[in-house]
């Protein structure tokens, strides 16, 4: 071992298993937030429903051999956000129970190609013809307005489109948020680091953003302040998860803190390559938090403008993101002491600020 080796940083990229689930291992985006808010209270999907579907297509024009696949692929998109989310701490039962299918089916839509850019052993142009496949599906769908007419030999395709197809015509979502998307995965194939602050803000503009306004849209809102409200926090969020797993995107051939904020820290990779997390490297780590609270700051807008349970689902998931902050900071901005996660003793605090809201 090199000498001066902080043997906290080869623990981490060692024992990395103990520390994080096997979903966790991976590169994370905002989109697994969703899985989190989809997630129903009870394992049963017995408040599956598509209420807006029979008032969008004309009675006597829809089967029942579709309206039944058209559940069943709804369904699997549930099951699916079910058994893969993130362990993000947000209130799931807030989420009204209208919002959930759809919800699911742009969650599936995200995780499948989210798994073609960073999971297994495949080479990059393998992984990079697979996105394109998955684009050329959406387009295929976006057109169609529905993806049953285009079945395939692949049943989770056809169900993840069928269900997605059916959710962007009932609530006219436009293709280029999720393109957007696919732009994000396409990127985490070829970049592993960024050069400024802008840069991985651009990444953020259409990694996480996009998850943000379909979100409001799906809830019913359509209105620029909101969206640009919901861009700073999901940009926040995710750069909050960056900071949580440095340690691990590290040793995994990734860094997320921009060349322009470590250099002008004085921090050097050299030190990372020998497992020292050194003044700089936390004085680095603090200036992304630091501009990291600006962001939630400049969008908890978002929180306000909206409605009913939703209100305090989006203020949970705000106050979860910023005490990950505090958690942070409280390490001395040394993610490799402690990746900085939120437990069950941090609900009762967060349940009580969001409804206090000061």
């Amino acid at each position: 071992m090199v000498a001066g080796t902080d043997h906290r940083f080869v623990a981490f990229c060692e024992s990395d298993h103990r520390l994080v689930s096997g979903q966790c291992r991976r590169a994370v985006h905002l989109h697994d937030l969703l899985g989190a808010w989809v997630v129903p209270p009870s394992p049963r999907l017995r408040w599956l429903t598509v209420p807006e579907y029979s008032s969008k297509v004309p009675v006597g024009q829809q089967s029942v051999t579709e309206d039944t696949a058209l559940r069943r692929a709804y369904a699997n998109c549930l099951k699916l956000a079910k058994e893969h989310y993130e362990n993000f701490p947000v209130a799931s039962r807030l989420l009204p129970p209208r919002m959930r299918p759809h919800i699911a089916a742009v969650y599936a839509f995200a995780r499948n190609a989210d798994d073609f850019a960073d999971e297994g052993d495949r080479r990059p142009e393998d992984r990079l013809a697979l996105l394109d496949g998955w684009h050329e599906r959406l387009r295929l769908t976006h057109a169609a307005g529905t993806s049953s007419s285009i079945a395939t030999t692949d049943r989770v395709a056809d169900d993840v489109f069928l269900a997605l197809g059916h959710t962007m015509r009932v609530h006219d979502l436009p293709i280029e948020l999720f393109e957007d998307l696919l732009s994000a995965f396409r990127q985490d194939v070829v970049t592993h680091r960024y050069e400024t602050w802008g840069d991985l803000l651009d990444y953020c503009r259409r990694s996480a953003n996009p998850v943000g306004r379909i979100f409001l849209r799906v809830a019913g809102y359509r209105n620029a302040t909101l969206d640009r409200a919901a861009d700073s926090v999901c940009s926040a969020l995710q750069i909050t998860n960056f900071l949580q797993d440095f340690g691990r995107d590290w040793r995994e051939g990734r860094l997320y803190v921009p060349a322009e904020v470590h250099r002008a820290c004085g921090a050097k990779l050299d030190d990372l390559h020998h497992g020292q997390l050194t003044p700089a490297w936390r004085d680095a780590l603090r200036t992304c938090a630091d501009r990291t609270r600006t962001l939630f700051a400049d969008g908890r807008a978002v929180c306000d403008e909206v409605r009913g349970r939703l209100k305090f689902e989006l203020r949970l998931t705000w106050l979860g993101g910023v005490r990950i902050l505090d958690r942070l900071e409280q390490t001395g901005y040394d993610p490799l002491a402690g990746r900085p996660t939120l437990g069950f003793n941090d609900m009762l605090p967060l349940m009580w600020n969001a409804l206090v809201w000061t």
